[in-house]
């Protein structure tokens, strides 16, 4: 009897450990969710491999061991969406991990992040930086890409703190990476990005799609975009000096928040932004302008020998707006060489992110120097380019040259008969005045003469000065001793750094100060020995002194760190003034024959046209008026 009930309790006792488990069991078997993100997990592995053997050629990596595991369970599921709302979902996808996907392509190497779904990386493949390390324009978290919305269950959410998943698709010969916000297999946020093969810009799209009943119509959806600019050039200054942020606005104007010192603007119908780091360059563009841009420029350099990484940090706020409570918003992205060629053949005013000066400064660089020197070194070698177009420069120049060295020659002729009247005159200076305005009349001289010809050259001047910092096609491009027509050249090494001028000793800035200070000496001497002292007034001569050797002095600090070609381009455009006006002064202008073609212009009856004769009766009345009043 014992035994028997010994073998009922065993039974019973099976029975209820057969129970637990399968209580066990059935409490812990998955939720709809989890068998769904599986499912999909499947579905995208075997999508992943029939797209690498539909297509071998496209270069497509993306990370299979995941460093964060998705939900797996209802109380992490719960926690997600107390924080996250309908965005939850996006969260027990398996793409729910710091993956990474990337394209290639001839010119690009592209890493997008499933967090965020911005890109974490960009590099030009074609370029190197000074130090011969690759150009990147996006690395180690220098650059952001944000939406910020509300939704209707009262949250704010930022899209960087939110995982997308990725897909990789072509369209012929474009890669398409689409990178999806998910609520749903079917509602979303999209951004997505179709790479050219062989373009910088690619076509880029944010869309919703089921989304009206989740983003909160009411709140401001701000799109913010910031990068801080890497240093990608020898002189950091001299890189810096010419990073800064355009704008494109109110239908083609254009603007800058400028170069030197922090500044924010909010600016109306935006229609691109650039952020400009000298030689290269982010610019987001749309066809469908921003209502409004918050824009901002902070300047990273305080101190050039200790801020080296990042020259300056820029950000721009977006406003995007809801069509039938749903986002779409086309737009284009430029990661790219800062070269006028390649900006202005899009056809979309990008050109003006190159600054080539304005007004006549800009056409003069557009239609003249441009394509000149495209010319030249298409089949010469970059510097001797630019030796050929600062002699055809010159040789264009030289007749402005020889009227102002006419004109200086004039009145050095006339300067005895000037003292004379100064001399006689010394209590009279309106009757002063009359006799040596009458005396440049006659003799048909001027002393504003020699100023025209200055001034018809400060276009050319200017125009050049913007020119050689914005050529592209002078990046890395050696001549003689100078590795870099871009940058500075180097001839020696400081072993301490100099204020305003640098750590190192450049020759081309010597050579063009050696022949500026030549070149001065040459014309300043011939004006102050045409020159007359005027009573009352500052001696010119000493003024002049002072800048014959000031000029040249400022040009060696001012350009040690400026582009080599430049300085190049002054030094030899000083010589071959020096040259032609030698030339003239020694083969030319005969001082004896202009004195006596003076003389007789002096005899001849000189005609005065309107404004002359107002002038000189003016003058007498006022002499009239003066001589009366002493009379009294």
């Amino acid at each position: 009897m014992e035994e028997k009930k010994l073998d009922i309790n065993s039974i019973i006792g099976f029975v209820l450990i057969f129970a637990i488990l399968l209580y066990m069991l059935w409490q812990n078997k998955p939720t709809p969710e989890e068998i769904a993100a599986q499912e999909k997990a499947k579905q995208e592995e075997v999508a992943k491999e029939q797209q690498a053997t539909e297509d071998p050629q496209t270069k497509v990596t993306t990370s299979e061991d995941f460093s964060v595991q998705a939900a797996s369970d209802s109380t992490q599921i719960a926690e997600l969406k107390s924080k996250l709302g309908a965005f939850a979902y996006a969260s027990t996808l398996p793409s729910a991990t710091d993956q990474e996907t990337v394209v290639e392509t001839d010119l690009l190497k592209l890493t997008f992040s499933n967090k965020g779904g911005y890109l974490s990386e960009v590099k030009l493949k074609k370029f190197v930086n000074y130090d011969s390390v690759p150009v990147y324009i996006i690395k180690d978290n220098n650059a952001a890409f944000n939406i910020n919305f509300g939704t209707t269950d009262n949250r704010i959410l930022n899209t960087q703190d939110l995982y997308f998943a990725p897909t990789v698709t072509k369209n012929g010969d474009n890669t398409i990476v689409s990178m999806k916000l998910k609520v749903s297999e079917t509602k979303f946020l999209e951004y997505r990005y179709e790479i050219k093969k062989d373009d910088y810009m690619m076509d880029f799209a944010i869309r919703s799609q089921g989304l009206s009943d989740v983003i909160n119509s009411s709140h401001a959806i701000d799109l913010d975009w910031k990068i801080k600019t890497y240093r990608h050039a020898k002189s950091v200054s001299y890189e810096n000096r010419y990073t800064d942020l355009i704008y494109e606005y109110e239908g083609g104007k254009d603007n800058n928040l400028g170069q030197r010192s922090d500044s924010e603007k909010t600016v109306d119908d935006v229609t691109y932004v650039a952020f400009k780091q000298h030689f290269f360059t982010s610019i987001l563009l749309t066809d469908t302008p921003f209502k409004t841009a918050e824009l901002k420029s902070v300047n990273l350099i305080k101190d050039e020998e200790i801020d080296t990484v990042y020259t300056k940090s820029f950000a721009a706020k977006l406003p995007l707006e809801l069509n039938g409570g749903e986002i779409n918003k086309n737009m284009d992205w430029y990661f790219g060489p800062t070269d006028y060629k390649v900006l202005n053949a899009y056809d979309r005013n990008l050109d003006e992110v190159v600054p080539l000066g304005w007004g006549i400064f800009g056409w003069i660089n557009r239609y003249v120097f441009i394509p000149l020197f495209g010319f030249l070194s298409s089949f010469l070698p970059y510097g001797l380019a630019i030796v050929f177009m600062t002699i055809l420069v010159r040789i264009v120049m030289s007749p402005v040259t020889y009227k102002s060295y006419v004109s200086q020659a004039k009145m050095k002729v006339l300067k005895p008969e000037i003292a004379e009247i100064n001399e006689k005159y010394k209590d009279n200076a309106m009757k002063k005045q009359q006799e040596t305005m009458a005396l440049y009349s006659k003799a048909g001289a001027s002393p504003m003469a020699g100023c025209l010809p200055a001034l018809v050259q400060l276009p050319v001047f200017y125009a050049l000065f913007q020119f050689f910092p914005s050529a592209f096609d002078l990046r890395q491009k050696s001549f003689l001793w100078a590795e870099d027509l871009s940058s500075y050249d180097t001839i020696a090494k400081l072993p301490f750094h100099v204020p305003f001028y640098g750590d190192h000793v450049s020759l081309f800035p010597i050579l063009a100060s050696v022949a500026i200070f030549f070149y001065m000496q040459m014309t300043t001497g011939q004006q102050m020995a045409s020159q007359p002292t005027q009573e009352g007034m500052p001696d010119m001569s000493k003024m002049m002194k002072y800048m014959m050797y000031f000029s040249p002095l400022m040009m060696l600090f001012f350009f040690n760190n400026y582009a080599s070609g430049l300085s190049l381009y002054y030094f030899v455009s000083n010589m071959i003034t020096i040259g032609i006006m030698l030339v003239i002064k020694n083969y030319i202008i005969d001082e004896d024959k202009i004195h006596a073609k003076i003389q007789e212009n002096k005899k001849k009856p000189k005609k005065q046209n309107k404004f002359q004769k107002k002038m000189k009766e003016m003058m007498e009345q006022a002499e009239k008026q003066k001589q009366a009043q002493k009379r009294k």
